[in-house]
């Protein structure tokens, strides 16, 4: 059964590398695409400035937009669930609106940290989506809201989880992450070229608060965060796409280097038992070389939805240190989102 697709904010970056992602998807149709005012009534386009490599699909083209609400989306054809890539300050009450009726897959950051919505990944807390049940007996909704994490959340999480079984204490992570993660036109060029700009509005807050929400325990009411103490500081540097963090663990055991990288390669999770479209087959690869792993290099394994570990060593002052990296509008942002309806479909709940 083909299930059709809605999605909001479909003229931005990650609305685009949605529609790319989708494009031939064997369980998803895009039949309607919906934007701003100014973008509505207009073909897709007319209305949207392409920037993926990839060309615009040319049936996804001659889509007419409509405008974000749930009035305009009802009128272009019922649909079976919704992707969100809403800005954060507008997507809180539009995301509501569509939720009483529909599952919405969102990437915005309005809901996340609400008690009774899920904040998935699904390698990572499947069990999380129990929460739906709840979230639509207390808000009377027929659909839901299922959001996906912060980009740079999401690879530090999946790169977390296998140490759990090491009792995880404290983290200390520094990220360096890409330009296309401030979206478009995003940074100035005269800021970033020659530059590092030791500085992203809210995010270290983002992945300090979501990553412990995600490594909680569900006690069947609300998500207890991980009792863990997490430490951020994020810098926007000069890479196109493909956040690398430089991540470092206190652990209550003492595993060698190479448990811990063991550990990193027997990883699975749910998506890779129901082998879903979107799942790569590796969620996290290990890689041995000295000077691995580099965006240019290492950011379009597994398709993009791998994230890539590389030089995993004893720290000194803590346990284990390594390199983390995730492309950021893949792994980090649309392909999330379908990995979670994926999985979804795959229980029941779409």
């Amino acid at each position: 059964m083909t299930r059709k697709v809605a999605i909001l904010g479909a003229t931005g970056t990650v609305g685009q590398r949605f529609i790319q992602l989708l494009n031939g998807h064997p369980w998803f149709e895009v039949t309607v695409l919906a934007a701003s005012e100014r973008s509505a009534g207009k073909k897709y386009r007319d209305a949207c400035n392409w920037r993926l490599e990839s060309e615009m699909p040319e049936e996804i083209g001659e889509i007419t937009v409509v405008n974000t609400d749930l009035k305009s989306v009802d009128a272009a054809g019922d649909v079976d669930l919704v992707f969100s890539a809403l800005p954060g300050s507008l997507a809180g009450p539009i995301e509501e609106e569509f939720a009483a009726k529909y599952p919405v897959i969102s990437k915005a950051s309005a809901h996340r940290l609400d008690e009774d919505v899920p904040l998935l990944i699904p390698e990572v807390n499947p069990e999380h989506l129990d929460m739906i049940q709840i979230q639509r007996e207390r808000r009377g909704w027929e659909g839901f809201i299922s959001n996906d994490p912060n980009c740079s959340t999401i690879q530090l999480a999946i790169s977390l989880k296998p140490l759990m079984e090491f009792g995880l204490r404290r983290v200390i992570v520094t990220t360096m992450q890409a330009l296309s993660g401030a979206g478009y036109p995003g940074v100035a060029s005269l800021d970033i070229i020659d530059n590092v700009i030791p500085y992203i509005s809210k995010e270290e807050e983002k992945l300090e608060v979501e990553t412990k929400k995600i490594l909680g325990t569900f006690d069947g009411s609300k998500v207890k965060p991980a009792p863990i103490v997490l430490s951020a500081s994020c810098n926007r540097v000069n890479v196109k796409d493909g956040h690398l963090e430089a991540v470092h663990v206190e652990l209550e055991e003492n595993p060698d280097v190479e448990e811990v990288k063991e550990a990193f390669r027997k990883f699975r999770g749910a998506p890779q038992k129901l082998k879903l479209p979107s799942a790569p087959e590796e969620p996290i690869i290990v890689r041995e070389e000295v000077d691995r792993p580099q965006p240019r290099y290492d950011r379009d394994a597994g398709n993009g939805m791998s994230i890539v570990i590389g030089r995993v060593r004893r720290d000194p002052a803590l346990t284990i240190k390594y390199l983390c990296l995730g492309h950021n509008t893949i792994r980090g942002a649309a392909g999330a989102g379908i990995l979670s309806a994926e999985l979804m479909v795959a229980k029941g709940i779409i």
